[in-house]
């Protein structure tokens, strides 16, 4: 059986991989979405496009910091493997907390909304894990524990899905796959919210750490390479925190609006 290559192209002795690629496609059409509602909230393009030009290193930066600092075994002997991005290795919640704190402190300093960035970013971001969870399955990572051929047939997985899950002489649950699928739920729930709730601030963020909180929780569960610390898996514990907050801001909306409904009455 032969496994799919994770390699898009190679050029004399370059390699393009697909995780770059896919990495690529996810950042130019998170950034269209993001561009096309940020004057509806009040925020300038040129903002925006600053933001997310700056964004794009401190998360990539965060992402792979969180993954050596867990996996700090892997590279102690050789510093120079933490540069190769392109082979994989991005957590992507150490993205999502460096970019949150950076764009905390960038709004600040231009004078937007804090809430109201987060909101028009929430869409393009879970659209943008949706895509970049394949460039794990490229490269074989974020995969389960090992099943059997004939129980991935029974979820009627594609086959070229089922065979690149052979890893290490078995089959593996594709926990890629199923995660990718919730993001795209998730991104297709916050499009179909977002036209009906763009006055209540925060909506769109609550909804995004709700949905992939809970997700992200019950998927890892079945990952083999989860980040521990101690006995303890990170993701989940993160997962925990993003629901709680989400819960908080989501209920915070409803009884502000609610406040706002009976004052006009």
């Amino acid at each position: 059986m032969t496994n799919l290559s994770n390699i898009f192209i190679s050029i004399g002795n370059i390699n393009i991989y697909w995780y770059s690629v896919l990495i690529l496609i996810a950042i130019m059409l998170g950034y269209y979405i993001v561009r096309k509602e940020a004057p509806r909230r009040g925020l300038s393009v040129n903002y925006i496009s600053d933001l997310v030009f700056y964004m794009l290193f401190v998360a990539i930066i965060g992402a792979r910091l969180y993954y050596v600092i867990f996996n700090y075994k892997i590279y102690k002997g050789d510093f120079l493997s933490i540069f190769k991005v392109w082979e994989g290795g991005l957590a992507i919640y150490g993205g999502v907390i460096a970019g949150i704190i950076f764009i905390y402190f960038y709004s600040k300093k231009k004078g937007y909304s804090f809430i109201d960035t987060l909101d028009v970013m929430a869409p393009s971001l879970i659209l943008g894990q949706a895509i970049g969870r394949w460039g794990n399955f490229f490269n074989q990572e974020a995969y389960g524990i090992s099943t059997t051929y004939s129980n991935l047939k029974s979820l009627h997985i594609p086959k070229f899905i089922i065979n690149n899950m052979y890893i290490h002489g078995s089959y593996h649950m594709p926990t890629f796959l199923y995660e990718s699928l919730l993001c795209l739920f998730g991104f297709i729930i916050l499009m179909l919210f977002r036209k009906s709730n763009r006055k209540r601030i925060g909506m769109q963020v609550s909804i995004y750490f709700i949905i992939y909180g809970i997700g992200r929780f019950f998927i890892e569960g079945y990952r083999t390479d989860s980040l521990y610390f101690g006995s303890l898996r990170i993701s989940q514990l993160v997962s925990i925190i993003l629901v709680i907050m989400g819960i908080g801001i989501f209920m915070y909306n409803v009884i502000v609006g609610r406040k706002k409904s009976n004052e006009r009455v």
